[in-house]
């Protein structure tokens, strides 16, 4: 089965890319992104921002947007059954050198997962001009650690956001 990632969410002031690999199932279906009832994304970032969670897609964007946070995969494409990272095969990861040349601000990189994080190295590489920090999976399938142990790990994107402040 192939999948089809979505554009970016990001603007011209962004600082920050949180970068998943692709949209699950639940997600391409919803059209949105982290759009499955039991993903932790969006609960964690609204939890270190200190607000509720809405329901409202179009809210949860504006948190991003709000902190300069711009969010992506890293890939354009894929083939492979169901949502699990383990299944992906043929991909194809979407134009990081055009993405950059159109935001420059963006210096802070955030995988949610190793998946993410490999496949950026496998097919775009580090660039010294940015840092990167691979950060646990909110996916339902790492069920292994805590929420309140995530969230404490994802802070660093807090402080990722005030020091571009």
């Amino acid at each position: 089965m192939k999948k089809q990632g979505f554009a970016p969410i990001v603007n011209e002031n962004s600082t920050v890319l949180i970068l998943g690999t692709i949209p699950s199932l639940e997600s391409l279906r919803k059209q949105e992104r982290y759009g499955h009832k039991y993903n932790q994304f969006w609960k964690i970032l609204f939890t270190l921002f200190g607000k509720p969670l809405p329901d409202n897609y179009s809210e949860k964007n504006a948190l991003l947007i709000e902190n300069n946070i711009a969010i992506w995969d890293v890939l354009d494409s894929c083939e492979g059954e169901g949502s699990l990272d383990s299944n992906i095969r043929n991909e194809k990861p979407n134009d990081f050198e055009t993405f950059f040349k159109e935001y420059p601000r963006i210096k802070h990189i955030f995988f949610t997962g190793q998946k993410a994080a490999q496949l950026y190295k496998k097919h775009i590489g580090f660039n010294s001009d940015k840092t990167y920090t691979t950060l646990p999976s909110p996916s339902p399938a790492n069920a292994r650690m805590t929420l309140e142990k995530k969230t404490e790990e994802w802070k660093v994107i807090l402080q990722a956001v005030k020091n571009q402040q």
